[in-house]
């Protein structure tokens, strides 16, 4: 059985570089299973809202961090604190001027949720 991925020939490994090589259907979540990263924010730092067909657990390591929600709604978390949502339009903040935070995030796949019978879309914006 062939992979459903691309894996570079011999041939190309001195022009291809591992770290930039796009993999298909690889978003922010892993398609049918589950997505771990450890995220670190420098202070003062922002991540631009997004939202994706996840169920995401947040676990603040260190430092804080604003939760910032499509409302304009904002909640400050600290170390320790768990931030559990799906489907929602986010974004993150760090507040201090000195410290970093870093966090964990494990995103489980989900289907979209939807509003109304339609479809909420994955975003991510600039």
């Amino acid at each position: 059985m062939r992979p459903s991925f691309f894996l570079p020939q011999p041939r190309q490994m001195r022009r291809v570089d591992g770290a930039r090589r796009p993999v298909p259907g690889l978003g922010l979540v892993l398609p049918q299973g589950i997505t771990h990263r450890v995220a670190d924010l420098a202070p003062g730092g922002t991540i631009a809202m997004h939202r994706s067909n996840s169920v995401d657990y947040n676990i603040l390591i260190s430092g804080r961090l604003v939760l910032i929600l499509d409302d304009d709604v904002r909640t400050e978390i600290r170390a320790g604190d768990v931030v559990v949502q799906r489907g929602t339009l986010h974004g993150w903040h760090n507040p201090s001027a000195t410290e970093w935070a870093r966090w964990a995030a494990v995103l489980i796949d989900a289907e979209p949720v939807q509003v109304n019978g339609v479809d909420l879309e994955e975003v991510w914006k600039s």
